[in-house]
């Protein structure tokens, strides 16, 4: 007792700063709160049945626990492909994006290249101007992409405001070691390999978060462009039709008739819960990615941020 005293004089020498911990811990709880509950109470939902979900009340915890959602949402058939797809799309989209954005960045970043901002501002220009839905669709069909899978991958491959923040970083680095490298005689290319992306790490691993969530829950380009193909289909298009399946099917009817008719049969599903549900499925996987790479985060964007002088 007397050492938690002790430590707690030597950490508060005034009553300003003990009420200043005071107020951060408790604003910090309440965000956790805000932050958490959507994501619990989306859960509870999914694992309650789903005429009891229609009289409301639910929070942190399931009322009357079922995984019939579940059941309901991955007995597609298809499902297994486009969850295959959407891995693999998202893999390979974030690897080649995050390759090719830091090799664009590296050769953006060396003031002896002459083009440098003239190159800059043509990508800076598309973040702002593009040239439409059709326009775009007619250049897929021109390159032979639609019907394929690499027209997940192609038309993402340079991302100009990840461009702009690995160009930041790099520029930050030394430029020493750069200069050694090339007076022992390595090319750009070993550079870029062996020193300037090994020292990259932490805005790569950012950027790569950033690409991964994208390629995970894109789904208007399959609707756009392989729609009619269901072996390139991706999970978030394939739950977004089990969801427009399952609104077609309940839209005659009203929550109370929905309620009306829980005892006629247990195995019922509604929209809110199919939707909760499809949350759920598609969330966990960047959930359980995203701790690994929490800790390049926040360092990624600071020191991203930083230009070297």
């Amino acid at each position: 007792m007397k050492q938690i005293v002790k430590r707690w004089r030597m950490r508060y020498t005034s009553w300003g700063d003990m009420v200043f911990d005071v107020c951060n811990y408790s604003l910090m709880l309440v965000l956790c709160v805000v932050m958490l509950y959507p994501m619990l109470n989306t859960l509870a939902i999914s694992l309650n049945d789903a005429n009891d979900a229609i009289r409301g009340g639910i929070y942190l915890w399931p009322r009357e626990f079922t995984l019939y959602n579940y059941e309901y949402v991955l007995k597609e058939n298809t499902l297994l492909n486009a969850l295959l797809i959407s891995v693999l799309r998202t893999v390979l989209g974030t690897a080649i994006s995050v390759f090719c954005t830091a090799m664009v960045a590296y050769v953006i970043s060396r003031p002896e290249f002459v083009f440098r901002k003239f190159v800059t501002i043509a990508f800076i220009l598309t973040m702002y101007f593009n040239g439409g839905l059709i326009p775009t669709y007619l250049l897929m069909r021109d390159l032979h992409l639609i019907g394929t899978f690499w027209v997940y991958i192609i038309p993402g491959i340079i991302g100009v405001f990840n461009l702009i923040v690995i160009r930041s970083f790099i520029e930050g680095l030394p430029n020493s070691l750069i200069e050694s490298a090339r007076i022992d005689g390595a090319g750009e290319f070993r550079i870029f390999l062996q020193i300037v992306l090994p020292l990259s790490l932490p805005v790569l691993a950012t950027v790569s978060l950033f690409v991964a969530v994208y390629q995970w829950n894109s789904w208007f380009d399959v609707f756009l462009y392989n729609s009619s193909n269901p072996n390139l289909s991706t999970l978030q298009y394939e739950l977004m039709k089990i969801l427009q399946n399952t609104n077609a099917t309940m839209s005659g009817k009203t929550a109370a008739d929905a309620f009306a008719n829980a005892h006629a049969d247990a195995n019922t599903v509604t929209p809110s819960s199919i939707r909760a549900t499809m949350t759920i499925i598609a969330s966990v996987p960047i959930i359980l990615v995203y701790p690994f790479l929490q800790k390049y985060f926040i360092k990624g964007l600071t020191l991203g941020g930083v230009k070297g002088e």
